[in-house]
């Protein structure tokens, strides 16, 4: 286990879904059911099944593309996105 990797992962993880839709998606969902349990384990399992896809696709795709290029690809799709959202498109 490499710790340095697991704390940067968790503190990036957490940093980035405060307050995000998801967030609003499970506050309201709480709020309207009245069954935080339900909720809270339905938000956990949809997280942890997303996050190891997405793992899983990472682990793939470097064994195709160079880790240069990847960079390059996630810098160009978050200004793209950046711009999008600036100009009101998306």
């Amino acid at each position: 286990m490499n710790w340095k990797i697991l704390i940067g992962t968790f503190v990036t993880i957490f940093l980035a879904e405060l307050g995000d839709k998801t967030q609003i998606a499970a506050i309201m969902m709480s709020s309207d059911t009245k069954n935080p349990l339900s909720v809270y384990l339905g938000a956990m399992l949809a997280f942890g099944i997303i996050t190891m896809l997405a793992v899983i696709v990472g682990v793939g795709i470097t064994r195709f593309l160079p880790m240069q290029v990847i960079k390059n690809l996630s810098a160009a799709a978050f200004i793209i996105i950046g711009v999008l959202i600036l100009v009101g498109k998306l």
